[in-house]
């Protein structure tokens, strides 16, 4: 695949910063990516490489851009079946189960959600430029539920913004050991890494960490567990976890942030990302979408109402 050549006359009145007339036409890159070509000496200023991504040009200026192709992440796709509730152009959403991790690290060599969607669609590979061809945000390995991914830069650039402008609502529904301090209530306390375990994220004093807030309310009350909907506003590692920890009712299963010795039957933890409203490329109005809750955690909730 060869490079795609963009070129450009700048007809402003003014003299403008050229990364910010590169985003007003290339509305499918952040100005991040725009500024990693130009200092890979992919731009050229009136024949010439440009200087910087903050170098003026004036009325007349002639500029070129080439695009290099997604860069291969090397990852072999696999023939692992995926539920997918919603495909178009752009984007696919899958309910992803739960063992399933979302995307190759260090252990996980295979199986992935990536390895899955690169079996389905090898066109996805590159994707937004990184290994992790079209994600935009990612659930833990024993998390089930709905991710969306990206099929095209412009929809990968798309939806980085719905996440990063906080447009897009998540629901999820979790099962916690004892209750709430209150039946609905919002949490805003910050996360950061553990500095007594590297893999584990804790939550800090508000500075030391990134902001972290969720909201949440009562669906149903048991003797001893509680049925909650979350509906976090950012999206921190771990972050539905830590806050039902926080609120001293953590999740029912959870290894690392829960007790030690699961109260009910079960062999993962008891989080599923249940619902997504977005509005999706092209579109004015928000859809809406809904994944069950899986055969296994459905056993769990049917153990606890007796």
């Amino acid at each position: 695949m060869s490079d795609r050549v963009e070129k450009f006359v700048y007809v402003g009145e003014k003299a403008e910063r050229l990364d910010k007339f590169l985003v007003s036409r290339f509305a499918e890159f952040s100005r991040a990516r725009l500024q990693g070509l130009i200092a890979d000496g992919f731009v050229s200023v009136n024949g010439a490489p440009a200087k910087k991504a903050g170098q003026s040009i004036e009325s007349g200026t002639e500029i070129e851009v080439r695009v290099p192709p997604p860069v291969p992440t090397g990852l072999v796709g696999e023939d692992i079946p995926l539920d997918i509730i919603f495909e178009n152009d752009d984007l696919l959403i899958v309910n992803k189960p739960a063992g399933m991790v979302v995307h190759p690290a260090a252990g996980h060599n295979s199986g992935t959600l990536v390895h899955a969607v690169l079996g389905y669609d090898p066109e996805m590979e590159g994707i937004g430029g990184e290994e992790r061809p079209g994600l935009v945000h990612r659930l833990d390995k024993e998390t089930s539920g709905l991710i969306i991914l990206a099929k095209n830069e412009r929809a990968h650039r798309w939806l980085q913004d719905q996440f990063r402008l906080r447009k897009v609502e998540k629901t999820y529904l979790a099962l916690v050991d004892g209750k709430p301090p209150t039946p609905t209530g919002r949490v805003e306390a910050s996360i950061g890494r553990d500095p007594g375990h590297r893999k584990k994220m804790a939550i800090v004093q508000a500075g030391k960490g990134r902001e972290a807030v969720s909201e949440y309310k009562t669906l149903e009350s048991f003797k001893d567990h509680t049925l909650l909907e979350f509906h976090p506003h950012t999206g921190r590692t771990h972050q539905i976890r830590l806050h039902c920890q926080f609120l001293g009712c953590p999740i029912v299963g959870d290894a690392i942030y829960g007790r030690k010795n699961p109260t009910v039957e079960i062999n993962r933890h008891f989080l599923h990302a249940a619902r997504l409203k977005i509005v999706l490329t092209n579109e004015k109005q928000p859809r809406v979408f809904d994944a069950e809750l899986p055969e296994e955690l459905k056993k769990v909730l049917e153990e606890v109402r007796g």
